[in-house]
């Protein structure tokens, strides 16, 4: 049976997702709800459904799942409130601002058994599942280091994104996220027991701002195993294309690489080493952006509930806290200003 999914959010992102599952069938969408009428009007014509004021109204009717589409500040909220009223949630990156925040959300799922979806994407694309399966059977050897890169030639366009307490950080949260969660996934076995970091902004090093938001960023992470990752990631940054996004992993007995195409956000090749030797693994096309929402909605449709490996999200979470210098205990309060950005930009 298709569980009945709606949307809260239907910006760029939230309107790809939400285009992604209706060409799959596999979930039915009954609503959409977003600040802004026109998002609504034109996701609800691409997913024939009704269009609702609010997440309150999207969960009186009776949702089997919820994905969520919203500025960071309100994910942990609302992937809380939707989990408790008993819908399964599949939210855009951060799940939360902090390891604190994700947390919350993760220990919610997991006491209502509910399905918990975050939208990773870069796991689901085909070099990269074609790499972690050779790290994972061995044909790499033991791996002693990797390299991961996200530089993008643009910055976001939504104010928020520039708000510390509104997005949880810079650059980092919003790129180096998908570096950090693609490392952990890809060399599942490995834990973190090191993280050092260097954040600027505007070319400048920054240093305890609770107004502003890294545009660069460099850190590098000691794995139990004794492997180093470093990784690297920004914005606006004058790389000579528009994006560098790329994946290195080292082994005893060779190594692979993912990289982008000529620049590109969406086309991705990878590649085995051996030596001075390159075989390549996959090439374009590989329609791989609504993968993990289509994953998502299909586990739910057989009845899936909670699934532990959302625990991975509280240590991805933990190691960004680590890279911007935050407590284990530490959390991001809206200030007076930040909530009123909020409503202003007609968020509930």
């Amino acid at each position: 049976m298709r569980p009945r999914v709606g949307f809260l959010g239907v910006g760029w992102i939230g309107r790809n997702r939400l285009e992604a599952l209706a060409r799959s069938n596999v979930a039915e969408i009954v609503a959409v709800a977003d600040p802004s009428p026109e998002n609504a009007r034109a996701a609800s014509t691409v997913g024939r459904c009704s269009t609702m004021g609010s997440l309150e109204e999207l969960l009186a009717l009776g949702l089997d799942g919820l994905a969520i589409a919203t500025p960071s500040a309100l994910h942990a909220e609302q992937a809380c409130t939707a989990l408790d009223r008993g819908a399964a949630v599949f939210c855009q990156k951060p799940l939360g601002r902090t390891a604190v925040e994700t947390s919350e959300v993760v220990d919610t799922a997991r006491r209502r058994n509910r399905l918990l979806g975050v939208d990773l994407s870069y796991r689901f694309v085909e070099g990269a599942r074609r790499i972690r399966h050779l790290v994972q059977a061995g044909e790499l050897g033991s791996i002693y280091a990797a390299d991961l890169t996200f530089h993008n030639a643009y910055g976001p366009d939504k104010s928020w994104f520039y708000d510390p307490a509104l997005s949880g950080g810079g650059c980092v949260i919003d790129l180096g996220i998908h570096l950090v969660d693609l490392a952990l996934w890809v060399l599942e076995d490995m834990s973190v027991t090191g993280v050092s970091s260097h954040l600027f902004a505007s070319g400048k090093p920054l240093t305890g701002s609770a107004s502003q938001v890294e545009d660069f960023a460099l850190a590098e992470l000691e794995l139990s195993s004794g492997a180093v990752v470093r990784l690297a990631c920004s914005w606006n940054l004058p790389a000579g294309c528009d994006a560098v996004i790329e994946a290195a992993f080292f082994g005893e007995a060779g190594g692979a690489m993912l990289s982008n195409v000529n620049g590109s956000f969406y086309d991705f090749t990878a590649d085995r080493f051996r030596g001075t030797a390159r075989e390549r693994l996959s090439s374009p096309p590989d329609d791989w952006g609504g993968r993990a929402i289509v994953d998502w909605a299909t586990r739910l449709s057989t009845g899936a509930g909670y699934d532990p490996s959302a625990e991975q999200l509280v240590e991805v979470a933990a190691v960004l806290d680590a890279i911007y210098g935050r407590g284990t205990q530490s959390g991001l309060t809206l200030t007076d200003q930040a909530a009123a950005a909020l409503a202003q930009a007609g968020v509930p």
